[in-house]
Formats: structure tokens, C-alpha cells, sequence
């Protein structure tokens, strides 16, 4: 597509601004971090919630309040501090077929990324710098973050953009750290990947309505897809393309 009609366009923006409130974070994982005001914080159990994020939002939002629980309420001290016996009560968590052992996996993870590079802004900001593409990001950031990973099975919580995937629930993850904009959703706390950069975090129901709209041909819900339906984003709003999530996301669930 070379050129988006202006009354879909239009519809899109009017619905992103619809979506794009205080009221859209009740129902959200997003919920989560926002509970939080440290950076680090924010970070973090954005972080955790988001790798839980598939299945039921209500199912997502209750597991990662029990998360955030055994963690104490307190993400970056428990990640960066908590060792031997203090782990243990994580063992009890479970999401789907991400367990326990899992999160205890992860956790280890990003107390090395921590420790050795200064937080996940900084990983996620030198993969950007090397590659000027956050699929350069994102696969940077897998890297780094499998060093530390003990279990094969953990792995698989980590999206493979290499093996084509749609890599929905980091792609999330980074919207709500990098876009800001004045609605209070998202958070736009790292300032050093452009949102112009950003790419839509691709599910079912954005994919679905994407196609209804004419935004999207490919069938799979892959990496290329991702690119297809992005780079039409950007014919729309070339500096923020994926604050359009917010119309297909809520026209997908809410409206089809």
C-alpha cells in the first residue's frame, strides 16, 4: 500500500485517541507497572508483565499482581539484591507454561543485566546504536539476556525476531517505555530510541482488523507482517506510528 485513504485514516487516529486514555490502563497490563513511580521500578515489572502478557488480560493482570507480590512489591531491590532463600517463594509462580523455574531464570537474567550494564534501557539503547532498527534492538537484547539463562525451555519467553517473530510482547514493552506523549498510558521514559523507530506489537486481534482494513495482506503474524503493517503506520504518523495500536487493539477487541 502506497497510500493510505485519508478517511481510514482519519477513523484510525480518531480511534487512537479514543483508546489512548487513563481508562484504557484499568483492563491492561499496563496496570502493573503503573502502580510504581522508580524508574527502575517501572522498568522492570513492565518487564515481567509484559513476558507473561498472552491469553486472557484478566488471567495476564491477576498472575502479574501475584508476581509482583512474591517479589515484594519492590522489583528493583528484590531483582538486584535478593539471593539464596529469598528466591525460593518465586517457585510457586505459574502463568500458562511459563513456571516457576522460568521466572527464576529471568530474574537472574536481568539482575546480570543490571549489574553489568546499568538496566535494560541501556541494552535494549546499544543494540538500537549498533543496528538503527529496533529489530537490532530486540535481537541485541536476546543475546545478552540468554548469557544468563540457565533452562533451554526459558528461552522460548524470548522472542526470536531472527526466526521471524512477530516479537509481540517485547514490541509492547517498548512502546509503554519509549512513547510519550500527554495522555498518561504509555510511559516515554527512555529518550535515546526514536518512537519513529518503534514497531507495532502484533497479535491476533491487530492483525485480524489490520486485514479487514486493508493495512495488512501478509496471513502470518510474523516479523514480516510486522513490517508490512508498520511501515503503512507510518504513511499516517511518520513520527509515531504505533500510537495507531491503540485504534486497531481496542477496534480488535472492543469493536469486531
Amino acid at each position: 500500500m502506497k497510500k493510505i485513504p485519508s478517511k481510514l485514516a482519519s477513523v484510525l487516529i480518531e480511534k487512537s485517541d479514543f483508546y489512548n486514555c487513563p481508562k484504557f490502563i484499568n483492563d491492561d497490563p499496563i496496570k502493573i507497572p503503573h502502580s510504581f513511580s522508580k524508574k527502575e521500578d517501572i522498568e522492570i515489572s513492565a518487564f515481567l508483565s509484559a513476558i507473561i502478557a498472552w491469553g486472557n488480560r484478566t488471567s495476564i493482570i491477576k498472575n502479574a499482581k501475584r508476581l509482583m507480590v512474591l517479589i515484594d512489591n519492590s522489583p528493583y531491590s528484590f531483582i538486584t539484591q535478593s539471593q539464596g532463600k529469598e528466591l525460593l517463594p518465586i517457585l510457586k509462580f505459574v502463568h500458562r507454561t511459563f513456571n516457576g523455574n522460568d521466572c527464576l531464570d529471568v530474574i537472574h537474567s536481568l539482575k546480570q543485566i543490571y549489574n553489568e550494564y546499568g538496566g535494560l534501557e541501556n541494552v535494549f539503547t546499544k543494540g538500537y546504536k549498533k543496528t538503527n532498527s529496533v529489530a537490532g534492538s530486540i535481537i541485541f537484547f536476546r543475546e545478552i539476556f540468554m548469557k544468563n539463562i540457565e533452562l533451554p525451555r526459558t528461552g522460548k519467553h524470548i522472542s526470536d525476531v531472527t526466526k521471524g517473530s512477530a516479537a509481540k510482547r517485547l514490541n509492547m514493552f517498548l512502546r509503554w517505555m519509549i512513547r510519550k506523549d500527554d495522555k498518561g498510558v504509555d510511559f516515554g521514559l527512555w529518550s535515546k530510541i526514536p518512537m519513529s523507530a518503534l514497531k507495532i506489537p502484533l497479535d491476533v486481534h491487530t492483525g485480524n482488523i489490520s486485514r479487514k482494513l486493508g493495512l495488512l495482506k501478509r496471513k502470518q503474524n510474523d516479523w514480516k507482517a510486522v513490517l508490512e503493517l508498520t511501515d503503512n503506520l507510518l504513511l499516517i504518523d511518520s513520527q509515531d506510528p504505533v500510537r495507531l495500536d491503540f485504534a486497531l487493539f481496542g477496534m480488535g477487541v472492543y469493536e469486531s
